[in-house]
């Protein structure tokens, strides 16, 4: 019986690593194109690129979720907050477009 040795372990390891990521990248773009569906009704009927309090129960349910895989609550947080930020962004530019660029609302 063969033992696989450590650099055939890592190598399968980082296998594993690339492919989660490329799933990342591609789940990330498809949740993009539901925010830009969103942004784009919001910004048809006037309504606030950002909803505070349907970020705060998002980062609530993402933080059980986190902790439910056993992974970390705060790091899941702050994932999720940064997808908003940019979500967001769009959403303002979005808002902006369809108002002749004249609209550039903020939100905290």
């Amino acid at each position: 019986m063969t033992e696989i040795t450590p650099q055939a372990q890592l190598q399968e390891l980082r296998a594993s690593i690339d492919n989660i990521d490329a799933a990342l990248i591609h789940m990330l773009a498809e949740r993009f194109r539901c925010t830009k569906a969103v942004g784009v009704l919001k910004a048809t009927h006037g309504l606030p690129p950002a909803d505070p309090a349907r970020e705060a129960t998002q980062i609530a349910r993402l933080r059980r979720l986190a902790d439910d895989a056993h992974l970390d609550p705060d790091f899941a947080e702050k994932f999720l907050n940064f997808i908003i930020r940019e979500v967001i962004r769009h959403h303002e530019m979005l808002a902006a477009e369809r108002n002749g660029g004249s609209d550039r609302t903020t939100s905290a």
